[in-house]
C-alpha cells in the first residue's frame, strides 16, 4: 500500500492511500483557508463518572449540501475547492474541519463546579472511495482489505500520541442516524481516555481473562459456532453473527477467530477473511428491504494507553436504525435514562431474514 501525507491550505493533514504509486505533483485542497476550531473542551460528569465533550463550533458544519456541491468529491474547479484533490488514489483521510477533539485544543475557562480539561485528541474523516454513488458494502474485496490497512495505519499513528488512549473508527450511514454528507465515508475519533462503553466491555473481558486465562469474546464465538443458529458468515479466520444478547433488531458483530487485540494486529489472511465477512453483512443489509440500510458501525479494540490488554479482542458492532421497514428504532426512556434496552424481537427470529439472503462477493 502506498501512502502520501500532504498539508491542506488551512493547515490540516491529508493522507492519501493507494495500491498504486501516487503522483508526486498532487496538491492538497480544502474548502477554505480558515484553520479548524480549537475551542473544544471536556467537563466531568460526577454522577456518571465520565467526560462530556463540548464543541460549539460544530454547529457551523456542512449539513446535507445540495447535489451540485459535494465537499468530499475531488474537483478541478479552483473557484470551488473541496476536501479532496483530483488524482489517482483509493482512500483519503483528513482532519475534521469541525473537530470534537483536536491536538490543538485550547485551555478552557474553568467551569468552577466540575473539573474541566482541553478537548485533546483527534477527529479524522475517512473517505472510502472517490465514487459518490458507491457505499462501503459495494466496494470490491481488495478495496475493503486496503481500507482495513488504512484503519490499522491510523490506529498505530494516532495511538503513538501521548494524548490518545483509545482509537475508534466508525461509520454513521443514513440520515436516520444523523449523517450530514451522503458521500461514502466514516470517521475516526481518538480519545484522551477510554470511553465508557468500551471501558465497560474491557472490564468484563479483563475479569473473565483473569479467572479463565482466555478471552471472553473468544469463548463466546466458540459457543455461537457450536450453537450455529445465529451465524451469518463462518470463515476460516473471521466470523459474523447476531449475538444471543443482541439489543437491536438485525444487530451483527464481526470478529477474527483469533483474539487479535486491534485491527493493526490482523495478518494478511485475517484481513482478507475479515473483509469477506464485512462485505457479506453489508450486502445482506442492503438486500433486506431493497434499499440502503441505515446503521452505526463501530470498531471495538485494545486501548492505546500504554498498558497491556490481553483481554481485548477486536470486533465490529453494527447498530441498525430500523426495527422493520418504515419504522425507526428510537431510544426511549428506559434505554437512555436507565441504560436498559428493551428488544422487541428475538435474535433467533431476525437472523433468519439475513441468513436467507444470498450475496455474491
Amino acid at each position: 500500500m502506498y501512502k502520501k501525507v500532504l498539508t491542506k491550505p488551512d493547515g490540516r493533514q491529508l493522507i492519501l492511500y493507494s495500491r498504486q504509486p501516487i503522483a508526486e505533483d498532487i496538491q492538497a485542497t480544502s474548502p477554505g483557508t480558515d484553520p479548524p476550531g480549537t475551542k473544544t473542551h471536556l467537563r466531568w460528569h460526577p454522577l456518571r463518572g465520565e467526560w462530556v465533550a463540548y464543541a460549539s463550533h460544530r454547529q457551523n458544519r456542512t449539513f446535507l449540501p445540495p447535489p451540485e456541491y459535494n465537499p468530499l468529491a475531488p474537483t478541478t474547479d479552483p473557484a470551488h475547492p473541496t476536501e479532496l484533490p483530483p488524482g489517482e488514489y483509493d482512500v483519503a483521510v483528513f482532519e475534521n474541519r469541525f473537530p470534537t477533539l483536536t491536538e490543538h485544543a485550547e485551555e478552557p475557562a474553568p467551569a468552577a463546579i466540575v473539573p474541566t480539561r482541553p478537548g485533546k485528541g483527534a477527529c479524522e474523516v475517512v473517505v472510502f472511495t472517490q465514487d459518490p454513488s458507491s457505499s462501503l458494502g459495494a466496494l470490491p474485496l481488495w478495496h475493503l482489505e486496503e481500507l482495513l490497512e488504512v484503519w490499522a495505519d491510523r490506529y498505530r499513528e494516532l495511538g503513538k500520541r501521548d494524548d490518545i488512549e483509545y482509537v475508534m473508527p466508525f461509520e454513521n450511514r443514513g440520515v436516520e442516524v444523523g449523517v450530514t454528507l451522503h458521500h461514502p465515508h466514516g470517521q475516526i475519533y481518538a480519545y484522551p481516555f477510554i470511553p465508557p462503553v468500551p471501558a465497560r466491555e474491557l472490564a468484563q473481558q479483563s475479569a473473565y481473562f483473569e479467572e479463565h486465562g482466555r478471552g471472553l469474546l473468544e469463548d463466546l464465538i466458540g459457543e455461537e459456532l457450536k450453537d450455529g443458529r445465529r451465524m451469518i458468515y463462518t470463515g476460516e479466520r473471521a466470523v459474523a453473527w447476531m449475538p444471543v444478547f443482541a439489543r437491536y433488531s438485525y444487530e451483527v458483530w464481526i470478529a477474527p477467530r483469533r483474539p487479535a487485540p486491534s485491527v493493526a494486529d490482523l495478518d494478511g489472511a485475517e484481513r482478507a477473511d475479515f473483509a469477506r465477512a464485512l462485505k457479506t453483512v453489508l450486502l445482506k443489509y442492503d438486500k433486506l428491504w431493497g434499499k440502503p440500510f441505515p446503521y452505526i458501525m463501530v470498531f471495538h479494540q485494545a486501548p492505546t494507553d500504554g498498558n497491556l490488554h490481553p483481554e481485548a479482542h477486536l470486533h465490529i458492532e453494527f447498530y441498525p436504525a430500523y426495527r422493520m421497514p418504515g419504522r425507526l428504532k428510537y431510544l426511549a426512556g428506559s434505554e437512555i435514562g436507565a441504560g436498559v434496552f428493551t428488544a422487541d424481537t428475538l435474535p433467533e427470529e431476525k437472523v433468519k431474514e439475513l441468513q436467507a439472503i444470498e450475496v455474491d462477493l
